[in-house]
Order: C-alpha cells, then sequence, then structure tokens
C-alpha cells in the first residue's frame, strides 16, 4: 500500500486545480491543497509542510524560482514543475534552485504518479549525496585538525607522528571525547599561547 501523501499543487486557473486534484485522487489517497496564487509562495508552502509540491504553470518566472530558493523549498522536500513550452535557460535555472523534475508540455492526468515517484526518488538520491558530502567535508576538516594537532605535540614533546597520535587518542579517552574534539582544543589553546 502506497503512503498517504501531503501534496500542495500551485495552479491559478480553478478548472486545471481541479482537474489535477481529481487525477491525483485517481492515483491514489492524498491530501491535497491547492495554492492558487504565487505571493508569498514559500511561506504559504511550508506552511503545509507537503511531501511533494507540483507546480503547474505556463511559463515559470525568474521570481518563482528565487521564491522557490529562497524558501530552500526544494531542498527541503521534491517539487515536481510542470510547463507548457520551452522554456530555455529557465530549465536549467528551475534545476539548479532544486526542483526535483521539471515535464515540459504540462501536467497530463496520466503522468501525475510516475512523475511524482520520480521526483520523489531523485529527491531522495540527491539528500543522500548532500548528506555523504557534508559528512566527507566534516571528516576531512576533521583530519586537517588532527594533523596540526599531531605535528603541535611532536615539536613540543618531540614525538614521531605514531606516539602523538596514540598521546591524542589517549586524552580523549581519558576525557570521553572524539579525537578531533581534543586535537581542535590542542590546536585552539596554541593559538591562543602564541
Amino acid at each position: 500500500m502506497e503512503p498517504k501523501l501531503t501534496i500542495v499543487v500551485v495552479e491559478e486557473e480553478r478548472d486545471r486545480a481541479l482537474g489535477i486534484v481529481d487525477a491525483l485522487k485517481v492515483s491514489g489517497d492524498h491530501d491535497v491543497v491547492v495554492i492558487a496564487n504565487a505571493s508569498g509562495l514559500a511561506r504559504r508552502i511550508a506552511a503545509h509542510e507537503p511531501d511533494i509540491v507540483l507546480i503547474d504553470i505556463d511559463n515559470p518566472t525568474r521570481d518563482m524560482l528565487e521564491e522557490l530558493t529562497l524558501a530552500s523549498g526544494p531542498l527541503e522536500r521534491p517539487v515536481a514543475m510542470f510547463v507548457s513550452g520551452e522554456a530555455g535557460s529557465l530549465a536549467q535555472q528551475a534545476v539548479e534552485a532544486g526542483v526535483s523534475a521539471y515535464v515540459v508540455d504540462g501536467l497530463a492526468p496520466a503522468r501525475i504518479k510516475p512523475v511524482i515517484d520520480t521526483a520523489i526518488a531523485r529527491f531522495g538520491m540527491l539528500r543522500q549525496m548532500r548528506t555523504e558530502l557534508a559528512e566527507t567535508r566534516r571528516a576531512l576538516e576533521e583530519r586537517k585538525v588532527i594533523d596540526r594537532a599531531k605535528g603541535l605535540l611532536m615539536k613540543a614533546k618531540s614525538l614521531d607522528e605514531d606516539a602523538a597520535y596514540a598521546l591524542l587518542r589517549k586524552t580523549a579517552m581519558d576525557q570521553g571525547r572524539r579525537v578531533a574534539e581534543v586535537a581542535e582544543a590542542l590546536v585552539t589553546a596554541s593559538e591562543l599561547l602564541r
């Protein structure tokens, strides 16, 4: 059984909005909220905490893309944008703003379910990649601090690299802290003593 999704639909035309809502009801049991006016879009989307946002628009404007980017909505949830025709550089800008799916030729009811599934899957994959990248950057920064701390210990205590690391590790274990935390404290203290 598919999970029940909260879906925000951004559509200015009432009849098109009703058609989208009907198509969504056919595709599954969902809580659907329609936003007809794009002003304050980011705030209004965030207020509903949707699982996905569907934007159906003839020609997306830079203002709308900026609103999405400023709200960090695409970084918090998948966004699928349906446009009527070619939008040139706006397609690239939409992807850079974090839109998970950018579909040209408008929103056809038969395509809603596969586009939602694709947008959610792509968003999950990108979120995982961002998390892994952040963890890798953090690990690299910690490694740099540990290397600096080892260098300080090697110089101050005439230790080799292995002995300096062993001292850092022993101190961390004695204090119940991580090696990176002890290294950071040592580097900070050495900067204060200069």
